[in-house]
């Protein structure tokens, strides 16, 4: 089959996030400086940059000044700078303030922003520098020639649900390039396509993930100061599940707030959103949201696997770079500033290669070495069996953070292996605890006031998808979705997303349906992680298409 668009780049990054954002910026600079003049395309999914950015966000700024020496740090459009931090312990009625700051967790110098902002900010940077930005461009494929990957495809458009084309069918582009940047962000569809072709998670542990909600709101004056800052653990979660809320006082009286929940939580009921909802009927958070609106809503995973999670990190003519290797320090919880300085090595390594006029894996190794000799490595290794040592509870894991704190990252016990998220489910019959909504009885019925359901949330996040087009979110195998993730594990997914995506429908006869609304889907990924037997694989939807969040 041959395709009549194609476009050829020295360097395409997927990705307009912070990590391919200052890939691109630091490219163009080192190229300048060098004299040499190479094209450098950037494509990105959402349909303006930052549409498609959610982060908490707390920032190390330091990072920045590299990124952009010339430029006056105030210009940067960071939110408000971090003057009081806090970590709270919730019981259903209290709320204890901590002595102390939990290690790794201090946010000193750091501060808030809208990562969002913060990305269409870098934008206008790149393209100052004569970066090419293509926003609104979905790519589902992978070109290789010999074995070795040539560049890229953007998706067909103009086909109806059943892949029938359409009058207004379009023929996706070729883009052909030296060297490609994954740039994709957490759980990357094309990333993932790329890991398992050349097995560049070999030896490596499961990636694990969490998934956070997060809700922008405006507050009356005094309610909280911006730069205040609280994370809190606790309620409404339990020993077994991993996580914590975020409280950001943002400037303009604004509060930032989420909820983020390891994926490796076993009830099969267990709904993040909801859980989220509960948490803000504690007296510590309804207290800050009294009397405001709700903005804006949005959710994401966050790679948390750590140093031993992450693949290998280049092959010939292509590079993995923020999110979609997994760099995120944990338990500070932090990766923007990973991203940023994974981006500025990768395109220390690209600007050497097109110099030397090779992108071959050795001399693209190069990237590896510098990120293992640079602050990525140092965060990373310190903390490097975390998230693997509360796979057990709380209880055990804070044992085993205790021993690693003493040891410099190593604990007791060596490397800890991790299991995938979606191996962690159990089946409704093996679950002998307290279902979901049966330890929250009474406090599901939202009341659109402080709490609201999925699709009052949905409606606050601007999601948006062409009706005509494949569904994006795939069943693998219908018959055994049916047999063994419905009917032995109660379809979890109508629970674990964040959107309301997915409903089980019975009809008259008992016989039962999952259906997908795929029109809500807010791109966290959620699904592609956890579905039970990999039940379910995501993939981009047409260009444009799913939220478009405005101060993520």
């Amino acid at each position: 089959m041959s395709y009549i668009d194609t476009v050829s780049t020295d360097v395409l990054i997927i990705g307009g996030g912070p990590s391919g954002l200052a890939a691109s910026i630091h490219l163009a600079d080192i190229l300048k400086r060098r004299g040499q003049n190479k094209r450098i395309l950037l494509i990105e999914k959402g349909r303006a940059i930052g549409s498609h950015i959610l982060s908490g966000a707390i920032i190390k700024p330091s990072v920045f000044k590299e990124l952009l020496p010339d430029v006056d740090f105030s210009e940067i459009p960071f939110n408000a700078k971090v003057t009081k931090d806090k970590t709270i312990l919730l019981t259903v009625k209290r709320a204890i303030s901590l002595p102390f700051h939990l290690p790794y967790m201090s946010n000193n110098g750091n501060y808030t922003a809208s990562l969002g902002q913060i990305c269409r900010y870098l934008a206008i940077k790149a393209e100052e520098k004569g970066v090419e930005i293509y926003t609104g461009f979905a790519v589902d494929e992978i070109l290789y020639k010999d074995g070795k990957v040539t560049g890229a495809k953007t998706k067909d458009t103009g086909l109806d649900h059943h892949g029938h084309q359409l009058e207004n069918f379009q023929s996706g582009t070729w883009i052909e390039a030296k060297l490609t940047i994954f740039a994709e962000g957490t759980r990357g569809s094309l990333t993932k396509m790329l890991i398992k072709k050349f097995n560049l998670d070999k030896e490596r542990n499961e990636q694990v993930y969490s998934l956070g909600c997060k809700e922008i709101w405006t507050v009356p004056e005094g309610n909280i100061k911006a730069g205040h800052v609280y994370h809190t653990m606790g309620y409404p979660l339990d020993n077994d599940e991993f996580g914590g809320g975020f409280i950001y006082g943002l400037n303009d009286n604004k509060v930032a707030i989420g909820l983020v929940v390891g994926l490796d939580y076993q009830d099969p009921t267990f709904d993040v959103h909801d859980a989220f909802q509960i948490w803000k009927t504690t007296s510590f958070v309804s207290k800050i949201l009294k009397g405001g609106k709700l903005v804006e809503y949005g959710a994401k995973t966050l790679p948390e696997g750590g140093h031993y999670a992450v693949p290998k990190l280049y092959v010939d003519n292509a590079l993995i770079v923020g999110d979609s290797a997994g760099l995120l320090a944990m338990p500070a919880l932090k990766g923007v500033h990973l991203a940023v300085r994974s981006g500025m090595l990768a395109a220390q390594a690209t600007a050497d290669a097109l110099s030397n006029n090779d992108t071959s894996e050795k001399s693209l190794q190069q990237y590896e070495t510098l990120v293992n000799n640079s602050a990525i490595h140092k965060e990373m290794y310190a903390v490097r069996n975390f998230r693997q040592g509360f796979t057990k509870g709380l209880i055990v894991g804070g044992l085993h953070f205790a021993t690693q704190l003493i040891t410099g990252g190593a604990g007791f016990f060596g490397r800890l292996r991790s299991h995938a998220d979606y191996q962690t489910t159990l089946k409704l019959s093996q679950f002998k605890k307290k279902p979901f909504k049966e330890r929250f009885r009474g406090k599901l019925e939202f009341d659109k006031v402080l709490t609201f359901d999925k699709s009052t949330d949905v409606y606050h996040s601007g999601v948006y998808h062409d009706e005509q087009q494949v569904v994006h979110l795939h069943i693998n195998d219908k018959e055994n979705f049916d047999a063994v993730n419905i009917e032995q594990y109660g379809a979890p997914e109508q629970f674990y997303c964040s959107s309301e995506v997915y409903e089980l429908h019975i009809n008259k006869a008992g016989q039962k349906e999952l259906r997908i609304h795929a029109e809500n889907c807010m791109h966290c990924k959620t699904c592609d992680i956890k579905s039970p037997g990999k039940g379910i694989t995501w993939v981009v939807p047409n260009g444009g298409n799913g939220p478009d969040f405005q101060n993520m």
